[in-house]
């Protein structure tokens, strides 16, 4: 029995063979992903995720079907959020415990039960219920993630990770796309339902196609979680990368959150279809995924950083302007999504190839620690638009986003500094 071979019979409990991958151990002799498989893994992360999306274009009309408060619809997003980011602490480490296929599957099973929770909701108790436990099982996109890097050859990871991390954020941007129209066609429970059908799909053929993988982390659960937490303390990347993570995303929530009472406001008045149709603005900004993967796999991670974060300093200027209403607004509120889309997620894709490359033995506790810091400051710029929204309108929430980005320069310089400092 080879080197490769006999770490995928210790990884997997099985003889090596076409279902069986060698762990990180072995990377440098894995088998190269195949382009089916990675896009099927990227498609299965962007429908993954895109049940917490759902309703962002839809708030008013949810709202009024429900009989529910602006505060009361505007926690349908916060509680998705949140619910993300639990799972991302509570079950996206059992990858590193568990055999990751068959976790993935099951998790893209729940996800489709709990999205006609929410699809069915006569209620704020349902609804809120179902669009949390959605959020909580859509982590599998947080399983499929590590599990393409660790197939992909050490060279490429950066392009595998950029590949997979454009299907999840155009699931995320077109998310609202699909929400508005199928909202005009058969009512705001429309996309839940499809949704669902299509998540059991992906659980089938991510079932057939993936291959068996299993870690050996040697720890029992509880000791697991308590081992992803102590990253923070052990890696210094992770907790810098954490950090640019948790605020870049708290920005990006901030837009999104806002632009919908922005839309459907006086400025501009659209209805539910057209504001979905923004989507496909930000989805552009999806491309530079792929293209900061690449640039990653160069060794220029930290300079993409930089750039980007200044990046969305300069977005909010343009959002800005955006406020106001007519032709000239618009375009400008278009050119900051856009512009604040591609930053962020050059900024995002960048982290997870430097975050990954730590220690390849613990790649799920690893993504699990930076996920979950990523989606906390999510939940919390969402929450925040709604308070600062209420206060100060368009021009508040903007105050609100740059202040987040500048608190992203200020965390790359200081990283920056640090790294050129020498050691004594």
């Amino acid at each position: 029995m080879n080197t490769a071979a006999h770490a995928a019979h210790h990884t997997t409990g099985q003889p090596a063979g076409p279902g069986s991958r060698p762990e990180p151990g072995a990377e440098a002799a894995a088998p190269r992903l195949g382009r089916g498989t990675l896009l099927l893994m990227s498609v299965a992360t962007g429908l993954s995720v895109a049940g917490n999306y759902f309703a962002q274009p839809l708030l008013d009309v949810i709202g009024r079907d429900l009989h529910l408060s602006t505060g009361t619809t505007a926690l349908v997003v916060t509680v998705a959020q949140t619910g993300y980011g639990l799972g991302l602490l509570l079950l996206v480490p059992l990858g590193d415990l568990l055999e990751r296929r068959r976790l993935a599957v099951v998790l893209c099973a729940l996800t489709a039960v709990f999205l006609t929770v929410t699809a069915s909701a006569p209620n704020a108790a349902l609804l809120l219920t179902g669009t949390a436990l959605t959020g909580l099982t859509s982590v599998a996109a947080q399983v499929v993630m590590p599990f393409a890097a660790t197939l992909s050859a050490p060279a490429e990871r950066g392009r595998t990770i950029g590949t997979v991390m454009t299907g999840l954020l155009l699931g995320i941007l077109l998310a609202r796309t699909a929400a508005g129209l199928l909202a005009e066609l058969g009512g705001w429970r429309t996309v839940y339902w499809v949704n669902a059908a299509l998540m059991l799909l992906m659980a089938v053929l991510l079932r057939l196609r993936l291959p068996a993988l299993r870690t050996t982390a040697g720890l029992r659960y509880p000791a697991l979680l308590r081992s992803t937490l102590a990253l923070f303390a052990q890696e210094p990347v992770l907790r810098w990368r954490a950090a640019l993570g948790a605020l870049t995303f708290a920005g990006f929530s901030v837009l999104w959150t806002a632009l919908v009472f922005l839309l459907s406001g006086p400025a501009y008045g659209w209805q539910e279809s057209t504001i979905g149709l923004l989507g496909l603005v930000g989805a552009a900004g999806s491309l530079a995924a792929s293209t900061a993967g690449r640039l990653a796999d160069r060794g220029l991670a930290h300079r993409v950083t930089g750039v980007s974060a200044f990046l969305l300093l300069g977005s909010w200027g343009l959002l800005a302007a955006g406020g106001a209403g007519g032709a000239w607004s618009l375009a400008a509120l278009l050119a900051g999504v856009i512009v604040l889309d591609l930053a962020a997620h050059a900024v995002h894709v960048s982290n997870q190839n430097l975050v990954y490359a730590i220690r390849p033995e613990a790649r799920n506790r690893l993504n699990s620690a930076y996920m979950t810091s990523y989606f906390v400051g999510g939940a919390v710029g969402s929450a925040l638009t709604s308070m600062v929204w209420g206060l100060g309108g368009w021009t508040g929430v903007c105050v609100l986003g740059a202040g987040m980005a500048v608190a992203v320069v200020g965390v790359w310089v200081a990283e920056w500094l640090r790294r050129r400092t020498p050691r004594g």
